[in-house]
């Protein structure tokens, strides 16, 4: 067995990063009008080199920027793409016993891909500040539509869904042929319907609002087929799913079987981020549809939610369980998600996240060389 030179890398991370107090400090002062944001940008600037150089002491064969210039996973793209219009919301996202602060998108307008997006310029600078692999994560398409179903589509933009969802997936494929253009080989989607699809209140919710649980996630699945397909051969994008991660809390609970069959065989990605740091994910049986290959499931065995620092021990027998549904060289492992899906970040100290990512590489060395 041996260490893969491409992404996924037996041993990796999903994305995001606690915020560094100076960023913290800098965005609060930008909010409260007591800065401007050209001087937020250079202190963002100073604190991602840092964190570059952080992640390349710890061994991690790619690195991100953290995703320190966001308030959200998710939001911060949306609300760049051409067609949709942001606003301030009283109630955020429900979380278990917590909600993130207010934020809402509607689509306004014809969905596009804009050439000043500016996460093109955020993955740009993240290149120019390291030797490795520079990752870049931005939502899957299916989130634009998931956060508000066809209430948050205005009837002026799009009478019909088809249209709709054939100019999401192009404004998705303009995105990805953009971040190639700007050097980009390893992009992630992330994207937490695919396993909220397999929790029964979010089924229910998707239900009551008028879509069809059963025909929506192949509808997602048609969208982000058509933004992949003109993907450059030596462009590795991943998707990453979990059940939300706010403040160290969730939303879903389910696991796998009702959707891995369809996201393992008929999603044209090469790898899959995947929870699996508690019960609430299910079993590995579900493994047993991927197809042999080169697509590689990356096991999130290690909880970013909490700081304590899993065993070795535990790690590798969990990753050979994992290996008696999947083979193991189609096998890596990371935490299940990241450690600051929003800005405010989960319940840990900065030194557990890097004691995290160093037990992570750690046991990938051991278990695949």
């Amino acid at each position: 067995m041996t260490q893969r030179t491409k992404p996924p890398f037996r041993g990796d991370m999903v994305g995001s990063l606690l915020r560094s107090a100076p960023v913290k400090d800098a965005r609060a002062k930008v909010a409260a009008g007591q800065m401007a944001q050209a001087e937020l940008t250079k202190i963002e600037d100073e604190e991602i080199r840092k964190l570059v150089r952080k992640q390349e002491e710890v061994g991690l064969q790619a690195v991100t920027d953290g995703e320190y210039r966001r308030a959200f996973w998710h939001f911060d793209f949306l609300d760049g793409l051409t067609g949709v219009t942001t606003y301030e919301t009283d109630a955020g996202i429900q979380f278990k016993g917590v909600a993130t602060k207010g934020h809402g998108i509607r689509v306004t307008g014809k969905l596009d891909f804009p050439a000043d997006h500016p996460h093109l310029a955020h993955f740009k600078f993240l290149a120019s500040v390291t030797s490795r692999v520079p990752k870049m994560t931005i939502p899957s398409p299916s989130m634009l539509h998931y956060r508000g179903g066809r209430k948050a589509i205005d009837p002026s933009a799009y009478l019909g869904m088809e249209d709709y969802y054939e100019d999401l997936g192009k404004a998705y494929a303009k995105a990805i042929k953009a971040f190639y253009d700007a050097g980009c080989r390893y992009l992630q989607l992330d994207d937490t319907s695919l396993s909220y699809f397999c929790d029964p209140e979010q089924r229910k919710m998707l239900a009551e609002r008028g879509d069809d649980p059963d025909k929506l996630i192949f509808v997602y699945r048609d969208v982000l087929n058509a933004a992949l397909k003109a993907k450059p051969a030596d462009m590795q994008i991943t998707t990453h799913t979990c059940r939300g991660n706010f403040k160290s809390t969730f939303i879903a609970s389910g696991g796998y079987e009702p959707v891995a069959d369809m996201v393992f065989n008929q999603i044209d990605v090469d790898g899959y981020f995947m929870e699996w740091d508690d019960d609430r994910s299910g079993g590995f049986e579900p493994l047993r549809f991927l197809p042999k290959g080169d697509k590689q499931v990356v096991l999130g065995l290690v909880t970013s939610k909490f700081g304590e620092i899993e065993s070795k021990d535990n790690l590798k027998r969990r990753i050979e369980q994992a290996a008696k549904f999947a083979p193991l060289e189609q096998l890596c492992l990371s935490p299940q998600c990241g450690f600051a899906s929003t800005e405010e970040g989960n319940v840990l100290a900065e030194d557990e996240q890097w004691a995290k990512l160093s037990r992570i590489l750690e046991v990938a060395k051991e278990v695949w060389g």
